[in-house]
């Protein structure tokens, strides 16, 4: 509970203790100077550092995420194994049961409702740590919390809130998020599931099926959007329209195909989620019927600054062992952080951490402060990041030669896929 015993208030979040790569210093020092100085690029924090977001937290938010902060660093170098995860294609389960107890699954629930209660730019703090160690744990918190029941945070009712949300916090039930059909990815608009209403308004009754779902596999709530026929006040004609349910796997009727065989993050669950004849209460419904576009939007519009936030951190796990390779390898008699051509690619990989990691806090700063249109901010900041990561990490392969090709090099052979994946979660990149 090391989260969650330190969180007595819903208004206490966390602080930025954000890595501040000072670009035009790296570009302008010597290579023996950018290595004195790798604090800039091994994820330590410049407490006392000023930064755009830092004002939207206060003294208070600043001193809970310091006390976060520590124990969340603690947990991925000491328990979580994400070798071993990766090769498991699962998480392990003491590594899922310690994530329970730190309050790992209700980061962002109110703190009434059995959550941390953190405000969005402390959130992605606490996401970039775990980007840093396991993309495969971060996806499976991400896809239960950032979009899995995000929906309920923003468009449930009272009454779904309280029925839900307690045991989502704690991890005793997961949640998935079911938009993307086979013939229906980015283009929400075209899916095939449909849920009729029943004849005495007390059910829908939902078919059809979503592939690639993350979490497909372990969750007991889903998020699903369906096609529901609602009468057009304008013409009185009965057209199809996109309506947002919550779907409790005990409903009947709720299953799901065999975990995905992915190129990377295999940690994460990935299935084909199928729905036969689902009775879902009408008191499922999550905001109006018919208004599930609009929710499903505003579901993945929250969701894309944790992925900028979770690959600034892969990112600087990803530099730190370019600067520690390239201080201590030796060719031609010297270090090779002494030639020319390895200073530019550290340099190069620090400038894109720098505006990756600034995306991601400009973006949840904008949204704790009040800001409504952040879809396009947020939607460039996801784009940037898995393009920026993907870039670091090759760069990073370059630089230790032969050595990022071994498997032992786990954070360099493995990132490639795994970002590679990011750039297509939460929309393929060209309609993101």
């Amino acid at each position: 509970m090391l989260l969650r015993k330190v969180s007595q208030s819903p208004a206490i979040c966390g602080t930025v203790l954000h890595l501040q790569p000072a670009i035009a210093g790296a570009q302008r020092q010597t290579g023996a100077l950018v290595v004195q100085n790798a604090r800039l690029y091994a994820s330590q924090a410049a407490e006392g550092a000023a930064s755009n977001w830092s004002s939207v937290l206060n003294e208070e938010q600043a001193q809970f995420l310091k006390e976060l902060v520590g124990p969340c660093n603690k947990f991925f170098e000491e328990v979580n194994d994400p070798m071993k995860n990766d090769t498991l294609e699962k998480v392990e389960d003491h590594t899922m049961e310690g994530l329970k107890e730190m309050g790992a699954f209700g980061l962002q629930v109110p703190a009434e409702l059995g959550g941390v209660g953190l405000t969005n730019t402390q959130y992605a703090r606490l996401v970039e740590i775990v980007g840093m160690h396991d993309l495969g744990v971060g996806i499976t918190l991400g896809a239960h919390q950032s979009i899995g029941f995000k929906g309920i945070l923003l468009f449930g009712n009272p009454q779904q809130k309280e029925k839900y949300l307690p045991k989502l916090a704690t991890g005793e039930n997961i949640a998935a998020f079911c938009l993307t059909e086979p013939a229906s990815g980015s283009d929400a608009a075209s899916i095939k599931t449909t849920a009729v209403h029943s004849p005495c308004g007390q059910y829908f009754t939902l078919n059809g099926s979503k592939i690639w779902i993350s979490n497909g596999g372990l969750a007991e709530i889903f998020t699903v959007f369906a096609k529901t026929p609602v009468k057009d006040e304008k013409t009185g004609e009965m057209k199809d329209k996109i309506t947002a349910f919550i779907v409790e796997r005990s409903f009947g009727g709720v299953t799901h195909g065999p975990p995905e065989k992915k190129m990377g993050i295999k940690a994460s669950n990935t299935a084909e989620v199928y729905f036969e004849n689902v009775r879902v209460p009408a008191d499922c419904v999550l905001g109006e019927v018919g208004g599930g576009f609009k929710v499903a939007m505003n579901i993945l519009n929250n969701g894309r600054f944790g992925m900028a936030a979770a690959l600034s951190g892969t990112m600087k796990g990803v530099i730190a062992k370019a600067v520690n390779h390239a201080a201590n390898r030796t060719q031609f008699g010297n270090k090779i952080h002494n030639y020319g051509a390895i200073q530019e690619k550290i340099a190069r990989m620090a400038m894109l951490l720098y505006v990756t990691e600034s995306m991601a806090y400009m973006v949840s700063g904008n949204m704790d402060s009040g800001a409504t249109e952040f879809q396009i901010e947020a939607a460039i900041s996801k784009i940037f990041a898995s393009e920026a990561a993907w870039m670091a990490t090759d760069e990073c392969i370059q630089i230790m030669g032969g050595m990022g090709f071994m498997k032992g090099w786990w954070k360099n052979w493995r990132c490639f896929a795994k970002i590679d994946l990011c750039s297509y979660r939460l929309g393929m990149e060209g309609h993101a």
